[in-house]
């Protein structure tokens, strides 16, 4: 197949680039690197079989000759209002990159008879009422907080795609991504895994907020990039969670880390504000994946931070 992949220099997109590629497809891809990262993509620049354009997915999209697939993947995801590619700092963009970006590319995919493929998000479910989460859960959410921008950015996009499939007969496709962690995740982006890894491996006490009851699951990068293609593959155009199903609090991930590393600094408590509403349950229910895709997660937790420790280690300089 021939395949666009909007945000294909960050984090998840370079990795499905690289997946896609290993299979043989050729693959096209967009970014204007106001959060991802050049490095990312940088060994993929003498592959015959990969293109890259710098490209706001904002703006109108042209793609000579015929395209197979769409997937989009272009948006600020970073949670850390510290962050300036955060979308605390990006308000604006993410919107448009949900809203804007999912009409060009679903427009783009309509024009060539392309599968889409929507990232989504567990954002969409907000601080859940209901544990876990389904794909049928509508979710508890706020318009107008300080997250909104992303959430409703996600949300919208996915109204927006399922329009296009009833209106227009496009081939959609809805993933909703749960924690994902793994190699090249930005170490300032702000969610649990890179503040905490960084802190272990740089020897200092790990922060964790409030009593650290909050609870996630976290899914290697991957399995999720294995479900993904099993999505895109798939003739299922309603959402599909992608996630690993194995919740486990703040605090006994926290453990687990300084475990994993031997850091001695242990534990610092902090204050939780809640000033940003940070969801308090994060947990999907893969009953859908596992039934439609025959797919679920592989990787254990401990397997999964050791294969991302390297990477942490080159990007802070520790041997």
């Amino acid at each position: 197949m021939r395949i666009l992949i909007t945000g294909a220099a960050g984090f998840l997109g370079s990795h499905l680039c690289d997946r896609l590629l290993a299979e043989g497809h050729e693959v096209i891809g967009l970014d204007n690197f106001v959060t991802g990262n050049r490095e990312n993509i940088a060994h993929l620049l003498g592959n015959e079989k990969f293109s890259f354009r710098k490209h706001d997915v904002s703006n109108y999209i042209f793609i000579a000759g015929k395209v197979e697939a769409v997937l989009h993947f272009a948006s600020p995801a970073s949670p850390n209002p510290q962050s300036p590619s955060g979308y605390f700092n990006l308000p604006i963009q993410t919107m448009k990159a949900g809203a804007l970006g999912t009409h060009n590319c679903l427009g783009l995919a309509r024009s060539n008879r392309a599968r889409f493929l929507l990232a989504s998000t567990s954002e969409i479910y907000g601080d859940p009422l209901v544990h876990p989460q389904t794909e049928s859960y509508a979710g508890n959410v706020d318009p107008v907080g300080p997250r909104a921008v992303y959430d409703e950015a996600k949300r919208f996009a996915e109204s927006l795609t399922m329009a296009y499939h009833r209106a227009h007969d496009v081939a959609t496709r809805i993933v909703r991504i749960f924690n994902t962690y793994g190699p090249r995740m930005d170490l300032e982006d702000g969610r649990a895994l890179p503040n905490l890894l960084k802190q272990a491996l740089l020897g200092q006490p790990l922060t964790v907020y409030g009593d650290g009851s909050q609870t996630r699951s976290f899914c290697y990068v991957d399995d999720l990039v294995t479900g993904i293609i099993k999505l895109l593959h798939s003739n299922e155009h309603l959402p599909v969670n992608i996630g690993n199903q194995t919740e486990m609090s703040i605090l006994q991930f926290a453990e687990t880390i300084n475990q994993i590393v031997g850091n001695q600094g242990g534990i610092t408590f902090v204050k939780d504000a809640r000033s940003v509403r940070d969801p308090q349950q994060r947990q999907p229910d893969i009953t859908r994946a596992r039934q439609i895709l025959g797919w679920e997660p592989e990787i254990s937790l401990a397997e999964g931070i050791r294969k991302t420790i390297p990477y942490f280690k080159q990007k802070l300089g520790i041997p």
